[in-house]
């Protein structure tokens, strides 16, 4: 796990450093120095700290409800009496193997050019009384990303737990179900257990992938409306490449927010790491301390 979080986290963070001690546009080479402004300014800037709060959100949201979704459906899907077991796998990956960018366009029409019929259907159901900007309204735009970010990725975790699944000796419930254990029982002291270790490492999978969320924000909303929905990583784009309003690009400035969220994501994978050891070692000295 620290091998992956260097390579993939503390390389890219470290070689960007020396780009955010300058005001530049991206063309050419940095000139204009100014030292640590570029860092007071992120600090101290708003909308970075509201981008920071939904990306915090979000993860919050959908790492969770994800997990939870995924393990339920990697448990009826690992049943050897289910039948069309091939079918319903292709059904629920089939999201992830699309691009995002093709799913957030196909989202957007069906709220924005065809909102009308989506309205009308809630209407009929009672559910609203009137016509609903979905991705327009700040109120349900987050809301909307989250549900697109849950349903877009639940595959991987689908498979994951698949694999994890097919990991553990089908004795182990033999003996279980000899032992008197039920469906719930053999899940608490059989199935979790076992998957402790692929757990921790698709829960670290899905903290990092979902911390990284940016193209389906990008698509759907473009940060908006009045950056109700701007994550991290659309806020750094908007920074180097310039935002919507026209403000001109600085790669610098852009790179002080992605330095300092990148030491943001070190430090709460520094955690979890640190936090699923020590569960680990207490799991492991129960046994000697009980004997």
């Amino acid at each position: 796990m620290m091998t992956l979080l260097v390579v993939f986290i503390v390389y890219p963070i470290g070689a960007s450093l020396g780009y955010t001690l300058y005001r530049w546009n991206g063309i050419g080479d940095p000139s204009q120095y100014v030292g640590l402004d570029n860092f007071r300014r992120i600090i101290g800037d708003a909308i970075f700290w509201g981008a920071v709060r939904h990306t915090f959100l979000y993860v919050a949201v959908v790492v969770p409800v994800q997990l939870v979704l995924a393990l339920a459906l990697a448990l009826v899907l690992n049943q050897q009496r289910l039948r069309f077991t091939s079918f319903y796998r292709t059904v629920f990956f089939l999201p992830v193997v699309t691009s995002a960018a093709v799913v957030g366009v196909v989202i957007q029409l069906l709220f924005s050019n065809f909102g009308d019929v989506i309205n009308g259907i809630l209407r009929d159901l009672h559910v609203i009384h009137g016509y609903v900007d979905w991705l327009g309204d700040p109120r349900f735009a987050m809301g909307i990303i989250i549900v697109v970010g849950i349903w877009q990725t639940l595959g991987y975790n689908l498979v994951y737990f698949l694999a994890g699944l097919q990991t553990i000796p089908e004795e182990l419930y033999e003996a279980a179900k000899l032992d008197g254990a039920g469906a719930i029982a053999q899940f608490r002291y059989v199935t979790v257990p076992m998957l402790r270790s692929v757990g921790a490492v698709i829960l670290l999978l899905a903290l990092v992938g979902s911390f990284q969320v940016f193209d389906i924000v990008q698509v759907l909303t473009n940060g908006g409306p009045y950056f109700a929905t701007e994550v991290v990583n659309t806020y750094i784009y908007h920074l180097a490449f310039g935002g919507s309003g026209g403000a001109d690009p600085d790669v610098g400035l852009a790179s002080a927010a992605s330095f300092f969220y990148g030491m943001l994501l070190i430090t709460v994978s520094v955690v979890q790491v640190v936090v699923l050891r020590s569960l680990a070692r207490r799991r492991a000295g129960k046994p000697a301390r009980q004997q």
